[in-house]
């Protein structure tokens, strides 16, 4: 089971913590940037950073369920938004904070970018989970 940590030593982080340990033999998952698209394709919240928020994290989960993982077994993230001042990425990081993702907490960086990779899109979020063993999961 990962271990999250913050060091007393450093600022209190606000939400996440500062360390993540895996011990060695855990299985992990490394996700593509979870993007806010249903599952047709179409764009979710064009204009809506909080709409495209709560996209990226339903995708995210559906990714990370079928291999057998969670939300709350993130051990790592990047959260993405097109931004150049900091408010849009607070907003983001509440949704981010209200989620399962915050159950870790995981270690996480906020990142303000000039563009993504599909027109319109506001956010991205890219993880990193542990995969429990069968028997941690049943038992």
């Amino acid at each position: 089971m990962a271990q999250h940590r913050t060091v007393p030593a450093l600022f209190p982080p606000p939400g996440y913590a500062h360390t993540a340990v895996v011990e060695a033999g855990e299985r992990l998952v490394f996700l593509a940037g979870g993007v806010p698209l249903d599952a047709s394709g179409g764009l979710v919240g064009p204009g809506d950073p909080v709409a495209q928020a709560h996209q990226v994290l339903a995708n995210l989960e559906t990714a990370l369920v079928s291999v057998g993982s969670s939300l709350d077994r993130v051990v790592a993230s990047t959260v993405y938004v097109v931004a150049d001042r900091p408010g849009p990425l607070s907003t983001v990081w509440d949704v981010v904070d209200a989620s399962a993702l915050h159950d870790g907490p995981h270690t996480s960086t906020l990142l303000g970018v000039t563009t993504l990779g599909y027109t319109g899109q506001l956010v991205e979020i890219t993880v990193t989970a542990v995969v429990p063993e069968p028997s941690a999961v049943e038992g």
